[in-house]
C-alpha cells in the first residue's frame, strides 16, 4: 500500500548550473532555498530589502530598482529611536537616518545590476493579506511594529495580484529579456490571519500565478506549497510552532527543486562542494596530529581545484 501522494515533477529547460546567476526575492521560505544554494556555492543573492511577503511589496522593490528611484527623508520614519522604511525589513533599519538612506539607495543600485545580469529569479509569495498605511495609502512591505490601528488590513483580489505579477514580469523582461522567472508559493502557514483566511490568501496567490505562467516566455511555477501540503502533509514535517516547515521538510523540498531546476551534469561538482563544506565544519580531536594535517592539506587541494576548474570559491 502507498501511504503518500508523491507529486510527479518534470525537469525544466534552462536549468541552473555553476555559470548561472540567481536572485531570490520574497517570503522567509525563499531564505531556506537560498541557504541551500549558498551552501553549494551557487552564484546567488537573496532578498536585498529583507523578507517580503506580499506581491505588492515585491513589485515595489522591483519597480524602484529598475527605475533606480532614490530614497529621501520623506520615505522613512522614526519609531523607538530607530529609523525605518515601510518598503524594507527591519534588518535594514538604523538608529542613524543617513545610514538607513545610504543602505536603501546602495541596495537599490545593486539590485538594479543584479536584475539585469541574473539568469534566474525565484519569487516566493507568502500572503495575499496586505497592510495599507492609512496616512499615505501605501501598502507596507513591513509594518515595523507600528500600531495596527494605523493600518487597514486588506485581502488582495486575484485580479490585483495578476496585475502585480504581470508588472513585475514586464519590468524584469524589459531589462533582461532572457531571464527565467520562477514563481512559488511559500508553504509557511500564516495562521495569525486565521485558518480560513490563510487558505483564502494562498488560494488567491495560486490562482493569480497560474494565470500568468507561460513556459514559452520563461515564466514558471515550482510547487513548494503543494509538496508540503499534499506530499508531506503531516505535522511531523513542521517545527514545534506548527507553522514553519522543519529541516526535514526543507531538505525534501530542496531535493525536488534540485531535480527540476539543477542541471544533473553538475551533481558531481555539488558532491565535491559538500565534501569540502563538511570538512571545513569538522572539529578535530587533535589539530596538531599528522593525520589532521594531511586531512587539511587534502581539503585545501580540493578547494583550489574547484576554484581553478569551476571558479567556485569556498
Amino acid at each position: 500500500m502507498n501511504f503518500r501522494t508523491n507529486i510527479q515533477l518534470q525537469k525544466e529547460r534552462n536549468q541552473i548550473d555553476y555559470t548561472s546567476k540567481l536572485m531570490l526575492i520574497g517570503s522567509c521560505f525563499s531564505e531556506n532555498i537560498y541557504k541551500k544554494l549558498n551552501y553549494f556555492k551557487f552564484n546567488a543573492v537573496s532578498n536585498p530589502f529583507g523578507i517580503l511577503f506580499n506581491p505588492i511589496a515585491i513589485e515595489n522593490l522591483i519597480t524602484k530598482a529598475i527605475n533606480e528611484e532614490i530614497y529621501s527623508e520623506k520615505d522613512i520614519f522614526q519609531l523607538n529611536e530607530r529609523w525605518h522604511c515601510f518598503d524594507a525589513h527591519s534588518d535594514l533599519s538604523s538608529s542613524d537616518k543617513n545610514e538607513l538612506l545610504q543602505n536603501l539607495n546602495e541596495t537599490i543600485l545593486a539590485t538594479n545590476k543584479q536584475l539585469k545580469e541574473a539568469t534566474h529569479i525565484i519569487i516566493t509569495l507568502g500572503s495575499s493579506w496586505v497592510y495599507r498605511f492609512i496616512e499615505t495609502g501605501v501598502i507596507a512591505g513591513n509594518c515595523h511594529k507600528v500600531p495596527q490601528k494605523k493600518f487597514l488590513k486588506e485581502l488582495l483580489l486575484v485580479k490585483e495580484i495578476i496585475a502585480s505579477l504581470e508588472n513585475m514580469c514586464v519590468l524584469i523582461k524589459d531589462v533582461n529579456p532572457l531571464i527565467n522567472i520562477v514563481f512559488t508559493v511559500s508553504p509557511v502557514r500564516h495562521l495569525k490571519d486565521g485558518f480560513v483566511e490563510n487558505s483564502q490568501s494562498k488560494a488567491h496567490l495560486l490562482a493569480a500565478i497560474h494565470q500568468i505562467t507561460d513556459k514559452r516566455n520563461k515564466l514558471y511555477y515550482f510547487p513548494s506549497y503543494e509538496i508540503m501540503q499534499d506530499d508531506l502533509r503531516e505535522y511531523r514535517f513542521y517545527n514545534s510552532d506548527m507553522i514553519h516547515p522543519n529541516e526535514t521538510a526543507i531538505n525534501y523540498i530542496w531535493e525536488q527543486f534540485q531535480y527540476v531546476w539543477i542541471d544533473e551534469k553538475i551533481v558531481t561538482i555539488q558532491k565535491e562542494v559538500d565534501t569540502i563544506q563538511r570538512g571545513l565544519a569538522h572539529k578535530p580531536f587533535n589539530s596538531n596530529s599528522e593525520q589532521h594535517k594531511k586531512f587539511i592539506a587534502d581539503l585545501e587541494k580540493k578547494r583550489k581545484d574547484l576554484q581553478n576548474n569551476y571558479n567556485i570559491k569556498l
